[in-house]
């Protein structure tokens, strides 16, 4: 207990930024990334979660937002912390929460429309190639997703892009300081046979979350 906690004071307390975005695959196991209209660099579909609002929520709030379309999204994949990035664009803590858009099929990449108050492109990468388009820390927490989604737990929780704690998938170690094993396209569970109308059931969710 703290001094503050004592006296009957309420603690200092992390006050962190929180995000949320989806990774989205094409049928070659490539990565979604867009670039941003207001920044430099790419990134993945989503965005800063407003006041009441879940990181769920957000992150289908956001893909309808700049994508112009509404597909289902899936499971957490990570978590991760980011204290003061020094190679991001924002100073402060972060939170950030990257969800499995899963299988995007072709139907639903025809549908997108980019707001071009947010965004000027989008593109599929190798995941193992992101590095070229994404500032570190973002290719570490990309790199660190997919490869999430490929383990048992289909979830993790990352500190700066990197795994705590260290796990083993196989014979590769992952985490703080590991050796990787190069992500490659994840086997999980693709979205590419669900109805398009589970893509109202996301914008459900967005109300039921909010």
């Amino acid at each position: 207990m703290t001094r503050s906690a004592a006296s009957g004071e309420i603690p200092p307390m992390a006050q962190p930024y929180v995000a949320a975005g989806a990774l989205f695959f094409d049928d070659d196991g490539r990565v979604m990334l867009v670039e941003p209209s207001y920044k430099p660099g790419w990134d993945i579909p989503g965005g800063f979660v407003e006041p009441g609002e879940s990181p769920y929520s957000a992150c289908v709030r956001e893909v309808e937002e700049e994508l112009g379309i509404t597909p289902p999204i899936g499971e957490l994949l990570a978590v991760d912390w980011a204290p003061r990035p020094k190679d991001g664009w924002l100073e402060g803590e972060m939170l950030l929460f990257v969800f499995d858009g899963g299988l995007l099929p072709a139907a639903w990449r025809e549908r997108i429309r980019l707001d071009m108050d947010e965004l000027v492109n989008f593109a599929f990468v190798a995941v193992d190639e992101v590095d070229r388009l994404l500032p570190p820390l973002h290719a570490r927490r990309v790199a660190a997703a997919a490869r999430l989604r490929r383990t048992p737990h289909r979830a993790g929780y990352l500190e700066h892009g990197e795994q705590i704690p260290v796990q083993s998938v196989g014979r590769a170690t992952v985490g703080r300081g590991a050796v990787r094993r190069p992500p490659g396209p994840a086997p999980g569970p693709d979205l590419a046979d669900w109805p398009a109308d589970l893509g109202a059931l996301s914008a459900n969710a967005q109300e039921s979350h909010g």
